[in-house]
């Protein structure tokens, strides 16, 4: 196990978390916002004070990579990477998708076959979604999406699905299939992250300081979406 420092700023909450063993210690979090350049400093500069005042030595930064909001984003990962820099750390990039399945996965009771949809918020009726199973494998790959009725028709199916995120609310409407489930107030928090980051570092998943950046919402373009063949 490990000691890890985790940011998150890619929606409008701001949040910074220190895991030790494989247990969240410290996080604090603020859901004003977006308030990210006015908040990120102070609530690094205090999860580094406590660290350091309860002698942990740090092994690792994460920081959600995406998608997301590009200015929030930005600011997370270039504040991830100035830490690295400074204390020679190895930096870890967790998916904003596969974090918001987080507490879904270890919160909500399910079936044996269902698989859950994380879901960010983007214009109109456009969402930036990805499909999972319950090992947190992928059956669709993240995409832009349009919704409608049969956006997800080829998993509902056939499976339970479960949407939850910023996006999922605006898709009730649309999505009326017997085989769709929402939940309600999932958002993405460093203090989710160190599941993920913690299966990164067992599989020594590390990125380049130097040249790594995040997948920004402008990466995706919206498009029918299909199952993986």
């Amino acid at each position: 196990m490990s000691c890890i420092l985790s940011i998150e700023t890619s929606t409008d909450v701001c949040s910074v978390a220190v895991s030790e063993d494989g247990a969240c210690i410290y996080h604090e979090e603020d859901f004003s916002g977006p308030n990210h350049a006015e908040r990120l400093g102070t609530y690094i500069d205090e999860a580094l004070s406590f660290a350091d005042s309860h002698a942990i030595p740090l092994d690792a930064v994460a920081v959600s990579c995406g998608p997301g909001s590009y200015t929030g984003l930005r600011i997370g990962v270039s504040m991830a990477k100035g830490i690295c820099y400074a204390i020679n750390l190895p930096l870890i990039a967790i998916p904003t998708l596969e974090l918001l399945c987080v507490p879904v996965l270890l919160g909500h009771e399910m079936e044996d076959d269902a698989l859950i949809c994380p879901m960010l918020d983007a214009r109109r009726m456009e969402v930036y979604a990805a499909i999972y199973n319950r090992a947190l494998k992928p059956v669709r790959d993240i995409q832009a999406d349009i919704v409608n009725a049969d956006t997800y028709r080829e998993w509902l199916d056939s499976h339970p699905v479960y949407f939850f995120g910023n996006g999922a609310a605006k898709c009730m409407e649309a999505i009326q299939h017997p085989n769709a489930h929402f939940i309600e107030g999932i958002k993405p928090m460093a203090k989710n992250m160190f599941p993920l980051a913690e299966k990164r570092i067992a599989l020594q998943q590390y990125e380049d300081v130097a040249y790594f950046t995040p997948f920004y919402l402008k990466d995706f373009v919206a498009k029918p979406s299909k199952p993986l063949l």
